[in-house]
């Protein structure tokens, strides 16, 4: 270290101290070489001993006034060979080596400096401030702060006495501004690292102003001036301006990070370190490793001046790093993505316009890989630009069509922008934009040939009814109607067929709550046409329009369906209703009442029996109005009356009549109201006048044998005129069409046979049971009987039935006195009858005529003209005892002729008749010799004479006629 020699001899703790660093040395050198770790701390622990003896030696030195020279020397080269050793210390997971690194450098630099000579060189000045600052700068970074401090105050005694040493050539020019930034930058930095933000900003404004003058930055647009490199810089080797660089950039960027500082307050003091760090960085142009370095710093620093809301600023910087950006090979680096990440904040912030922020957006788009994180980091930012629904629209878009180019046909980030872009959508203002922008989205899916799998597909559908549920709920018609329409697209078809022709429903549902009625039309056109719900909404829109067959086919339709619902009829029950179109509703209860299925509980009656009440008092209305079709209507509402009365009688043999015994009491009154009126109003209509006599009578007997109390007389009454009247109109009704036709319907008229001879038996247990007690009804039911024998008369003669026919006048002539009219109705029917045989005409007019007799109630016309057949039937037969029956019944009327009053005659003609018959009879039995016999239609036919006109004359006549043959044919 010395080239001068020294006479003098060291003094004895020199020499000790050096003995005994000389003895550290041997054993530290030989552990050194070794590879096992466990040895570094004691090792670390011998250099500091050696540090501790260099740093006494140093302070003997100065004050003994021996000379000491070989021991500086050697001391000196085991500093420089302790120094190259610590740039070789091997680094292990488990130790890094650092603490030997500094150790080692901390021993070299105190050995270097011990070995100093009393006044050094400057280039030995320069050699040792550099060591002391690396060395201080090590220690600082391990967090030895005292020994750092300490090498360091060395390093500043170094660094006074090297600036001034004069230097006339310049020839360490170079060497010493070299080493004097070192010197800096390792007190800035070890400042820092110790906290002591004082110093270290002092350290690197004097590191600046010696090195660097001042003036505006051409690129920063920062306020302030930036120190850049003058005539100067040239000196400092470019590795060394892009570590001090580096360093200054650590420091702003350590600001920062600092969670202790406000944003705001660290950004601006960042803001400092980090202009200075770009100011050196900057006129790196030419140097390749500062390229890095600098969009290093200007990412940070724009960080910097976007914390302190520094905006403008911040995208300048932004911008500066456009073409670093466009220049690096990796434009998808993380860090790259960043600074796109960044600028767009700061643009946010500054709030431009759509453009500009478009513009980031799809920055960071061009240059993001498509992963679940990337995707969801876009769509989280786009949700703060919720009042911008133009841009985030655009944005999406955007999103969706890269997503489609840079994936696979199944994407799950298609998926996720296609939900969030609905979300999106959902709260546009703009909904015609909003609608727009989903039919893009999904045209531009399926165009790029992408199938959406089925659960994003249904969560796509989900969104949209849920969106447009909330505007249905909120009266919002139309908006509600697009939104379920969006759901129509063919994008949905391939993984939910049937979501086509639900969104279209619904769609149609709105427009009719909208009221209009033909685009609700034209949707459900679109619809299947095999679904029960289309048919329904079909059945809707008729039904608002007034549309009463349309309405009507519908409803069939929808109850033909393979997926109907009874429910849907429910509805349409009410709609109907509501609307008061009566034909319509009386065809959904219709169609109700058809698809309710009976069980044997008898809850299901109960339910059949309340919806024809409905039914029928529907029909009653409808036929009340003078438009309607009637023919219709009353067969209609006889049918539901008839399926009541099988209703009933399933009840009945259930046991369950109690459970609709109401019902049934207010069937049987209305279907006999009806038919009352039926008889007045309804021309035509005597089928069906009697089917309702008929069920009413029907449902009264169910209601007396489920009656658990005594059933009153009235019920018993109505029961009777039910029955015969319901006989009665099918009498009628067979003797028009019998006028109208000309043929007898046999089987009809051996139905109405069986119905009359029923109604018969009914009354008559009525009677016998004495169900009726009063006078007037008793009566009345034996008016009833005596009539329907004639209707059974009248019918049996028609069928030609004579046996059963004489059984039957058989009974009326028994039936007491009341039967009178039936006696004379039956004689008139037998005489116009002309198939009536004659003993069965002969025979039913005698007995009639007897009856009458009987009871003397036939009048003496009606008396002589039934005589005057019976005697000439029996006439004919030509037999002796006919003769005597003939003769018998004429001198019978030969007594009624006797006992008539002026008032009523016996008929003059008849009398004639009778004095003619008997006048001949007798002139034939005289001449078949019937002596007897003759004498007594004489005698007959003589006192006949004196009821006729010239009496006395005709009777001398017949005397004196019958006088000479009865001596003619005399015996002799």
């Amino acid at each position: 270290m010395s080239g001068t020699t020294r006479k003098k001899k060291p003094s004895l703790n020199l020499q000790e101290s050096f003995e005994s660093i000389k003895d550290l040395l041997s054993t530290t050198k030989t552990q050194l070489d070794s590879s096992d770790i466990s040895l570094r701390p004691s090792i670390i622990e011998d250099l500091g001993r050696i540090s501790a003896l260099a740093e006494s030696f140093t302070d003997g030195r100065l004050k003994a006034d021996r000379d000491c020279t070989d021991l500086c020397d050697t001391l000196d080269q085991e500093g420089v060979t302790l120094w190259n050793i610590s740039g070789l210390v091997s680094k292990y997971p488990d130790d890094d080596g650092r603490a030997m690194t500094g150790a080692l450098r901390l021993a070299a630099f105190r050995l270097v400096e011990a070995g100093l000579e009393g006044k050094p060189g400057l280039e030995t000045l320069i050699h040792v401030l550099g060591l002391a600052s690396k060395t201080g700068a090590t220690l600082s970074a391990l967090g030895q702060y005292d020994v750092a401090a300490s090498v360091l105050t060395s390093a500043a005694k170094y660094e006074e006495m090297m600036r001034v040493e004069d230097d006339p050539d310049g020839t360490y020019r170079h060497s010493k501004t070299c080493v004097r930034t070192v010197y800096f930058s390792c007190r800035m930095e070890s400042a820092w690292q110790e906290g002591n933000f004082t110093v270290a900003e002092f350290m690197a404004q004097k590191l600046m102003s010696k090195l660097f003058c001042t003036r505006e930055s051409k690129n920063v647009t920062s306020p302030g001036p930036v120190a850049i490199y003058d005539e100067q810089r040239l000196v400092l080797p470019a590795h060394d301006r892009v570590v001090l660089a580096a360093k200054l950039h650590r420091i702003g960027k350590t600001i920062l990070q600092d969670q202790a500082v406000k944003a705001h307050d660290k950004a601006s003091d960042a803001i400092v370190w980090l202009r200075k760090a770009f100011g050196i960085v900057d006129q790196e142009e030419a140097n390749p490793g500062a390229l890095e370095l600098k969009i290093s710093i200007l990412r940070t620093l724009a960080r910097a001046y976007f914390l302190s809301e520094c905006y403008d600023s911040a995208e300048a910087t932004l911008e500066e790093l456009t073409p670093a950006l466009d220049a690096s090979k990796d434009h998808n680096s993380s860090e790259y993505q960043e600074l796109r990440w960044l600028k767009l904040a700061a643009l946010k912030k500054r709030q431009p316009g759509d453009t500009a922020i478009l513009d980031a957006f799809k920055s960071i788009i061009n240059h993001m890989d498509f992963t679940e994180a990337n995707v969801t980091e876009i769509l989280r930012e786009l949700r703060t630009f919720g009042h911008q629904q133009t841009l985030v629209s655009a944005v999406t878009q955007y999103l969706l069509q890269e997503a489609l180019q840079h994936n696979d046909t199944e994407s799950e980030s298609v998926d996720r922008i296609l939900l969030s872009l609905i979300v999106h959508c959902s709260k546009d203002e703009v909904h015609s934009r909003a609608m727009e922008s989903i039919h893009q989205a999904f045209t531009s899916v399926c165009e790029a040939d992408t199938e959406l799998r089925s659960i994003p597909a249904a969560a796509c559908l989900s969104l949209l009814w849920q969106y447009g549920d909330r505007h249905y709920h909120a009266k919002r018609w139309l908006l509600a109607a697009d939104w379920f329409a969006a759901g129509s697209h063919r994008l949905f078809r391939a993984q939910h067929s049937t979501s086509a022709s639900k969104c279209h429903r619904k769609a149609a549902l709105c427009y009719i709550e909208q009221r209009e009625y033909s685009r609700a039309a034209a949707v459900i056109r679109c619809c299947p046409s095999n679904e029960a719900a289309t048919h329904y909404l079909a059945f809707l829109v008729a039904t608002f329009q007034g549309l009463e067959d349309e309405a009507i086919n519908s409803m069939y339709r929808m109850v033909n369906s393979p997926d109907f619902d009874r429910q849907m009829l429910l509805l349409a029950t009410k709609i109907s209703h509501e609307s008061e179109m009566k034909n319509v509703l009386l065809a959904v209860l219709e169609a109700l009442l058809k698809t309710l299925k009976i069980s044997n509980s008898g809850e299901t009656v109960v339910e059949a029996m309340a919806l024809l009440r409905c039914i029928i008092r529907l029909v009653l209305k409808l036929l009340a109005e003078p438009t309607t079709t009637r023919a219709i209507l009353i067969d209609s509402m006889v049918a539901h009356f008839r399926t009541a009365k099988i209703l009933a009688d399933t009840a009945s043999k259930q046991k369950v009549v109690s459970l609709i015994i109401k019902d049934v009491t207010w069937l049987w009154r209305t279907a006999y109201n009806c038919a009352v009126q039926g008889c007045s109003d309804w021309d035509g209509f005597q089928e069906q006048i009697s089917a309702l006599f008929d069920i009413s009578k029907d449902m009264l007997e169910v209601f007396c044998q489920a009656s658990p109390v005594e059933v009153e007389p009235d019920l018993y009454n109505h029961l009777m005129n039910a029955s015969f009247s319901g006989v009665a109109g099918r009498v009628f009704a067979a003797r028009e069409a019998l006028k109208a036709h000309g043929a007898v319907n046999i089987e009809q008229m051996r139905e109405i046979s069986a119905e009359i001879k029923s109604c018969k038996a009914r009354i008559s247990h009525i009677i016998e049971s004495e169900k009726i007690t009063g006078d007037d009804d008793l009566l009345r039911a034996q008016y009833f009987l005596h009539t329907l024998r004639v209707f059974e008369a009248e019918l049996l003669a028609q069928l030609n039935d004579w046996d059963q026919l004489s059984k039957i006048i058989g009974d009326a002539v028994t039936s007491g006195s009341l039967a009178v009219a039936t006696y004379e109705a039956i004689a008139d029917i037998l005489w116009e009858e002309k198939e009536c045989p004659v003993n069965v005409l002969c025979g039913g007019l005698e007995a009639v005529l007897h009856a009458t007799l009987d009871h003397n109630s036939l009048s003496l016309e009606k008396y002589a003209r039934w005589l005057r057949a019976i005697a000439t039937i029996i006439l004919a037969r030509n037999t002796s005892a006919d003769r005597i029956k003939a003769i018998g019944y004429i001198e019978q009327a030969v007594g009624m002729m006797g006992n008539s009053v002026a008032d009523e005659s016996y008929p003059m003609d008849e009398r004639f008749w009778l004095l003619a018959t008997s006048y001949n009879t007798g002139f034939e039995c005289l001449e078949a010799s019937l002596l007897d016999e003759a004498k007594r239609w004489f005698e007959a036919s003589t006192v006949i004479c004196k009821f006729v006109p010239g009496g006395t004359e005709r009777a001398e006549k017949i005397s004196e006629t019958y006088a000479q043959l009865l001596s003619r044919y005399a015996p002799t």
